[in-house]
């Protein structure tokens, strides 16, 4: 696995927990040489995981789109800063580079970038693992969301399966990696056909 690709807000939340598990997740990162593919921002948690990146010599790669190089504070000391036109491009960019996903804790920019992945796996168009960090439960809510809408049969028991879930991030890397099926990008089996 080459890079993951980090969902997470761009503030920092009430509670220490979150910012740690952001700096932890990024010295797992630099440590196994596995690089970094986020939102280009300085600022919150992106701006957390990126410093402890850089700081621990790891790659870092930020995806962003010009409308907000101002307003997220694009974050001019990465090993890459890509600026694009529209979140569609930016999305779409994350997960041509990333080999896998992680989501940390965010609001609702980071929710739907992991929904996003998440629905493209099931639809085939990758077979990247997709992870969510539980810090201190902050997904529980999502997680049991998730459940209800299997017991409901909106998703099936196997997509629901496909989301590791796990509360520290070595045990979160450590399952993305497991999980990594080693797709040639993210259209790969789309341009297949």
């Amino acid at each position: 696995m080459k890079r993951i690709c980090v969902f997470c807000g761009s503030s920092q939340g009430v509670r220490p927990e979150y910012r740690q598990a952001a700096i932890d997740f990024a010295e797992v990162l630099a440590a196994r040489r596995i690089g970094l593919v986020y939102g280009g921002a300085s600022v919150g948690l992106m701006g957390v995981i990126a410093d402890k990146m850089l700081a621990g010599g790891g790659e870092v790669v930020g995806v962003i789109p010009r409308m907000l190089v101002d307003s997220e504070v694009a974050h001019r000391k990465l090993t890459e800063l890509r600026e694009v036109n529209s979140m569609h491009e930016r999305k779409a960019l994350m997960a041509e580079l990333a080999d896998g996903f992680a989501t940390l804790p965010g609001g609702f920019g980071t929710l739907e970038e992991f929904t996003e992945v998440v629905s493209w796996r099931l639809l085939g168009l990758h077979q990247k693992p997709c992870g969510l960090l539980n810090v201190r439960g902050y997904f529980d809510g999502l997680l049991d969301f998730l459940d209800y809408a299997v017991s409901q049969q909106f998703i099936k028991p196997l997509h629901r399966a496909n989301i590791l879930v796990e509360e520290y991030p070595a045990q979160l890397i450590d399952r993305l990696v497991d999980n990594f099926a080693g797709s040639n990008g993210w259209l790969a089996r789309r341009e297949q056909t």
